[in-house]
């Protein structure tokens, strides 16, 4: 039985390793809500950190880009004493295509840098709110080549994750998890399972602040 239960925690470290670039995973030692964080969720920070922080993003949503550099930052200025995980809610036309592009790029230890480079050019790919019905659609095709090759990824591999739709049940599952937690905007946040209510920074913080001080 100790040989079993040894296997079976090693299986789950090394499955943990996961975006293992700048990024630390594990078993949480905070109570979280029932299909708030999955196993091969993208993680950005110490697995036992006092407050850990849970993202529903879109790539293509226009807040969610903004709020990424000031999610960042608080999970910088607050290590070790917090971990980010990410989940997707992929509302936008072109979300899946994107996530699908960071999460190819995680599997070359590129995760964060594409998710961050993704949000720095959503103007050019992504769909723009008061453009005209007749403006031109962007070869989102070419413009996330370029992205591959800006941030050194191997693009044979890339275009075999995006043939295969490799993550597209992830996707599907991130969705469902979100809707039964009563997510139906981007980006929602939950600290150490407690829903952000009234989304702003200034509510943000304050939210992490309370877990911190506990």
């Amino acid at each position: 039985m100790a040989i079993i239960v040894a296997i079976v925690i090693v299986g789950v470290f090394i499955g943990s390793r996961y975006y293992r670039s700048s990024i630390q995973s594990g078993p949480s030692t905070v109570p979280q809500k029932e299909g708030l964080i999955r196993e091969d969720s993208p993680t950005l920070g110490p697995a036992d950190a006092k407050v850990t922080i849970v993202e529903f993003l879109d790539p293509e949503c226009e807040t969610c880009a903004v709020f990424g550099a000031i999610v960042k930052k608080i999970v910088k200025d607050n290590d070790p004493n917090i971990r980010l995980v990410i989940r997707y809610m992929p509302l936008h036309p072109n979300a899946a295509k994107a996530a699908t592009f960071v999460e190819a790029a995680g599997e070359q230890g590129k995760y964060w840098e594409a998710l961050d480079l993704l949000f720095q050019k959503q103007s050019e790919w992504g769909e723009r709110h008061g453009a005209p019905p007749n403006a031109p659609k962007p070869d989102i095709d070419a413009l996330f080549e370029r992205y591959a090759q800006t941030l050194g990824l191997d693009l044979k591999k890339l275009e075999a994750a995006v043939k295969e739709n490799r993550f597209a049940a992830k996707l599907d599952r991130d969705k469902r998890d979100g809707q039964r937690l009563g997510v139906r905007k981007t980006p929602s946040f939950f600290v150490n399972g407690r829903e952000l209510t009234r989304f702003g920074e200034a509510e943000l913080k304050a939210l992490i602040a309370d877990e911190l001080k506990k």
